[in-house]
């Protein structure tokens, strides 16, 4: 069996993604790892390049700043990553740079892509998400999150990076046929100092938005309010052993309630809904579980 890694990068070092960590924790399962690294200005591209990966490979390109509406400036480079891996892999392996996939998962992950590598009603795999807020401490359980995303795609099936780069589809816009792996994408986009997090929302929001719609998404403040967030509960799990190092180098303080809510009363009832019921009523679902 042969896997193809990929993933794309810009600027992740002046708003603190942790893409070291990232590309680490899928590289055990990897033949190569393709990084599409754009056009930047703090040393990325150098940060890359200098990561013990042997199997790593980067291709330069060049981002189209233009195509801000809904992301899709991301897919675009996406797809670039992914049409740079070798057309003679059995699957490709997305990680984006603010994810990472657990040691205690990598065996059930090559067990799952043995499984149904014959298998060719399968185009792809799914991953649970579990989302931090914040600091390493808490996660996010409200509707807001999605609970599920493919990240591994069957290679030859001319699949395509979707929207803003979260998900897969076929060429012409047809969900992908999945299967569960059981395994977790850990997420810690929303974990950075609150300078750090303010300077990754402008980068964000710049890639949806035009100048002036960018004023009105992103305060003109020095750093990230966190408190506006609906519900969080505490982060009761292990992390990865990659994330280890950063996370006992935490050195920001936030104020975090986890008993405080702040929800509508229709998303109140959705909630406790789910809680009671484990059932998440019209669920985001860009796949076919089969």
């Amino acid at each position: 069996m042969k896997v193809s890694g990929f993933a794309i990068a810009r600027n992740v070092i002046k708003a603190d993604y942790p893409i070291g960590e990232s590309l680490k924790s899928i590289a055990p399962l990897c033949d190569e790892i393709i990084v599409a690294v754009g056009n930047s200005d703090d040393g990325t591209r150098e940060y890359i390049a200098s990561l013990e990966i042997p199997q790593l490979k980067i291709i330069d390109t060049v981002w189209d700043d233009n195509l801000r509406e809904g992301g899709r400036v991301l897919a675009d480079e996406t797809n670039k990553a992914l049409a740079a891996t070798d057309p003679n892999a059995d699957w490709c392996f997305y990680i984006q740079a603010d994810e990472c996939i657990h040691e205690n998962d990598l065996e059930k992950i090559k067990e799952t892509m043995e499984k149904y590598k014959s298998d060719k009603r399968v185009e792809a795999l799914l991953f649970d998400y579990t989302h931090f807020y914040g600091t390493y401490d808490y996660v996010g359980d409200s509707r807001r999150w999605y609970q599920n995303e493919i990240r591994i795609i069957r290679q030859g099936l001319e699949i395509k990076s979707w929207k803003d780069a979260q998900g897969f589809r076929t060429k012409d816009d047809k969900k992908l046929k999945v299967k569960h792996t059981g395994a977790k994408v850990f997420h810690y986009g929303w974990v950075k100092h609150p300078e750090k997090q303010q300077i990754k929302q402008q980068q964000f929001h710049r890639l949806w938005h035009n100048d002036n719609q960018l004023k009105k998404m992103v305060s003109d403040t020095h750093e990230f309010d966190y408190s506006e967030i609906d519900s969080l509960v505490p982060f009761k799990g292990s992390h990865p052993l990659l994330m280890m190092s950063r996370i006992e180098s935490i050195n920001w303080n936030i104020a975090i309630d986890p008993h405080r809510k702040k929800f509508t009363p229709k998303s109140w009832f959705l909630y406790w809904f789910e809680k009671l019921f484990g059932i998440r009523i019209g669920a985001y679902k860009n796949y076919k579980l089969i």
